[in-house]
């Protein structure tokens, strides 16, 4: 499947070194201001080469759209876009053409199609993800209208964690430095330890944090389309994500049923909760607080590390990668996780609505 959603659906395409990634969003609600400028800088924290600790590929990244818009607007038909790869350096792949990466998709690719694109890792890479991000930020304009903000940030990189969460966070301290950690401090040791790996021809992976703020009570149907599945769905399909939870999650293993319970308080004319451990989901639905809920990456498999593997006559080969990777995928998975959290949310809207 390369399609994503009910109703407001995103078909995704494009390889690594193709000639360009894109996709096709339909579904999207006419009237929507489509404000160019807005999607270019959510591509533009994606893109490649921003800063010291991502791969070196140089890529604009700029988006042209073929179809869908009127006047600046959505038109409520197949809004199709492209970005053009224009920084492919194909050639440095050549010696992954018959050999499988440790934990990369190679060898199930081929096994599963009988053929694969080596270059870059094809339609495995995350450069696909350059058009994810330009159609969650088409949902994020649609969110925009309803009150919805989406934030993410990387609150820990291997072994280093972020000392605070939950409202004790400033999240506008996000974009202030490379690897869109919110706590400063914390920011500069993950930088530095990303940096050494990167040194080394290693990679680390860590945790991306998401909130959500102003989704109505309602959203996410109460069976097979759960808020939280849906959302886990999203997030497991993004490139290297190994883990997915929600409000306590995994913290709360250790908590009661009397500990962890949210208590229903009114608040004015609004039912509102004391504590957030359900992460503003209860039942499968959205109760009104916030949505917490935490990603994990794990490391890059593509290292240059010499590693033991085999190549497709089944000899045990050295391999010693070479090309473009990124050390750590945290910071530009950032809007990546928020993007497929806006598809997401649009799609359960217009169901519930």
């Amino acid at each position: 499947m390369n399609t994503i959603g009910k109703l407001f659906t995103f078909t995704s395409f494009g390889e690594s070194h193709g000639i360009g990634v894109g996709g096709i969003v339909d579904g999207c609600p006419a009237g929507i201001v489509l404000d160019q400028a807005f999607i270019q800088h959510e591509l533009n924290r994606r893109r490649p080469g921003q800063s010291a600790i991502s791969t070196p590929r140089s890529e604009e990244d700029n988006v042209e759209f073929l179809s869908g818009i009127f006047e600046g607007k959505t038109t409520g038909t197949p809004i199709a876009f492209v970005i053009w790869n224009k920084n492919q350096e194909s050639k440095d792949y050549n010696h992954l053409k018959d050999v499988y990466r440790p934990s990369h998709a190679d060898y199930t690719y081929q096994q599963k199609y009988g053929i694969r694109d080596h270059r870059g890792g094809g339609r495995s890479s995350a450069r696909a993800t350059a058009g994810w991000v330009a159609a969650g930020a088409i949902a994020k304009l649609a969110l925009k209208q309803l009150g919805v903000e989406i934030t993410a940030y990387t609150s820990q990189v291997g072994h280093i964690a972020m000392k605070h969460s939950g409202d004790d966070i400033d999240l506008s301290l996000i974009e202030e430095n490379i690897i869109r950690c919110p706590e400063s401090d914390t920011a500069q040791k993950m930088i530095e330890y990303i940096d050494k790996l990167r040194k080394d021809g290693n990679s680390i992976g860590g945790i991306i944090s998401c909130v959500v703020r102003g989704v109505p009570v309602g959203w996410g149907e109460p069976v097979f389309d759960k808020l939280q599945a849906r959302l886990a769905y999203a997030m497991m399909n993004i490139n290297a994500a190994h883990g997915f939870d929600y409000g306590r999650g995994f913290s709360g293993v250790h908590l009661t049923g009397a500990e962890l319970n949210d208590a229903f308080i009114k608040d004015g004319d609004r039912v509102t909760t004391k504590t957030n451990n359900s992460g503003g989901i209860q039942g499968g639905i959205s109760n009104g607080e916030d949505i917490y809920f935490r990603v994990l990456f794990k490391p890059v498999a593509t290292i240059s590390i010499k590693q033991e593997t085999i190549d497709k006559d089944l000899n045990a080969v050295e391999l010693e990668a070479r090309g473009r990777h990124d050390p750590c995928v945290l910071p530009r998975a950032v809007p990546i996780v928020e993007a497929m959290t806006a598809l997401t949310l649009v799609d359960l809207y217009l169901m519930n609505k």
